[in-house]
């Protein structure tokens, strides 16, 4: 099978096949990423931010064309294609029309008799390394603060969105990135070694699993390379009171299965106080009975879409009937289709034993995991008590009570009574081994800025 392919998740048919890049090109590539951040940096950042506009003018006016790629690439419904498309598109132009200020001088006080200024300046070629769950998404974030900024952009998108990742490199230079300024690149895992230990490449940014980001955050360490690392989550999502427990377990499930519960900040563990913890569970059930299969093209009421491959359904479900085996109960959903199609029926999964193997890992599926707990402590207890911090949220009609139980948890975000806000705006990131480094927001144009001090004496 081609690496590189477009192939429809809802049938199995290879729709498209491309050429990995050979070495020679990877060379090219490298090259011309050097040569044209020699001459995009040194262009006004008005300018640099008015192409960067200009690229989100055009994702919008592509949305419906944009939006069709992806959802035959990975299987994302159309209407969340949509969001996706419309998100990126939000992403771009807020570093477009706040991206310039963000990156000011900054003068600060001395005791030495001078004048000291602290400058964000662009530091050359970065390599991206993005996944295929949001192939617009994850790209505006690590690309348009990095291009105002003044960067170049090199990027090895997943296998399974290559039409979508050449769309992206078209659209860039249209709308006046300089050629060069962003590549797409079908590399092997020895190409992006190499292409890490390039002195040309000065960065590199993975978003993926924590074995992905080992690796990655190895070699970029061997090389003396900055990374930003955003890889897996097991969010917790605790829910403490509700006065409308049906209508807090919808919202829990609407993003439990959200783009198939592929998701890194999905709410991955439902933490559920006794006394209404029945009753979610009972609303979750009757959310995921009689789903059916549908195209995720035009998908219909009642019926959800593939998952990105069939293997990645195929891992789902031996992940729930290995936690089914430990003692947890499927109480709803979890039928793998048969055939070539990677269909897997959203699922509720209950009593999870914690001293079993399933407790710790990450299902990256439209599985719905709650846990039973009696106490405020005994809630933070489990919520902490995982090797991965991305997010998490803390419900209750108490707000006091919820914001103290959120600012003991162990995560990059934290949320009261929301499961995760996310906007252009707002840092996405996490602690322990969900990663490092921070994307959006006004933090996210500085991971990969030479921060330099400017001293001039009096």
């Amino acid at each position: 099978m081609a690496k590189y392919r477009v192939q429809n998740p809802a049938t199995g048919e290879i729709v498209e096949t491309f050429e990995s890049a050979t070495d020679e090109q990877i060379e090219q590539t490298l090259a011309a990423a050097d040569g044209a951040y020699r001459e995009w940096r040194e262009r006004s950042v008005q300018e640099r931010a008015a192409a960067v506009k200009r690229v989100a003018e055009l994702f919008e006016e592509r949305k419906e064309e944009l939006a069709r790629l992806i959802a035959l690439e990975m299987g994302k419904s159309l209407a969340e294609s949509i969001d996706e498309v419309e998100f990126a598109t939000a992403i771009i132009d807020y570093y477009a029309v706040y991206g310039p200020g963000l990156i000011t001088d900054q003068e600060i006080p001395s005791t030495i008799p001078g004048k000291a200024i602290i400058e964000q300046l662009p530091v050359g070629a970065l390599l991206g390394v993005m996944p295929w769950n949001f192939p617009y998404y994850q790209v505006a974030r690590f690309a348009a603060p990095n291009l105002v900024l003044g960067n170049t952009i090199i990027l090895k998108h997943a296998d399974i969105c290559a039409r979508s990742a050449l769309t992206i490199q078209e659209i860039m230079e249209e709308a006046g990135v300089p050629v060069g300024g962003y590549q797409n690149v079908f590399a092997s895992h020895d190409q992006i070694a190499t292409m890490i230990a390039d002195p040309r490449v000065q960065g590199v940014s993975l978003t993926g699993s924590e074995r992905a980001g080992a690796i990655i955050g190895a070699q970029a360490g061997q090389h003396l390379k900055k990374c930003v690392l955003e890889l897996g989550g097991i969010d917790p999502m605790v829910v403490l009171d509700a006065d409308d427990v049906a209508g807090v377990a919808k919202a829990a499930w609407d993003f439990r299965v959200y783009n198939g519960g592929q998701v890194c900040n999905s709410n991955k563990r439902m933490i559920v106080m006794d006394d209404i913890y029945d009753e979610f569970v009972a609303e979750l059930r009757r959310l995921a009975d009689g789903l059916e299969p549908g195209d995720q093209l035009d998908l219909g009421e009642g019926q959800y879409a593939p998952m990105s491959t069939r293997v990645a359904a195929e891992t789902v479900n031996a992940q729930v009937q290995k936690a089914v085996a430990a003692g947890a109960t499927l109480e709803a959903g979890g039928v793998l289709s048969d055939g070539p199609g990677a269909y897997y029926s959203p699922a509720v999964l209950t009593g999870v034993p914690r001293d079993s193997e399933s407790y710790r890992e990450e299902i990256f599926g439209p599985v719905a995991t709650v846990y039973r707990v009696h106490s405020d402590e005994e809630a933070l207890e489990l919520a902490n008590d995982c090797d991965l911090g991305l997010g998490g949220s803390v419900f209750s009609t108490d707000e006091a009570r919820a914001a103290r139980v959120a600012s003991r948890l162990e995560v990059g975000m934290t949320h009261v009574n929301t499961i995760a806000a996310e906007a252009a705006e707002l840092p996405f990131g996490g602690v322990k081994r969900s990663g490092f480094g921070r994307e959006m927001g006004p933090v996210g144009i500085g991971e990969f800025a030479n921060r330099r001090l400017s001293f001039v004496a009096k």
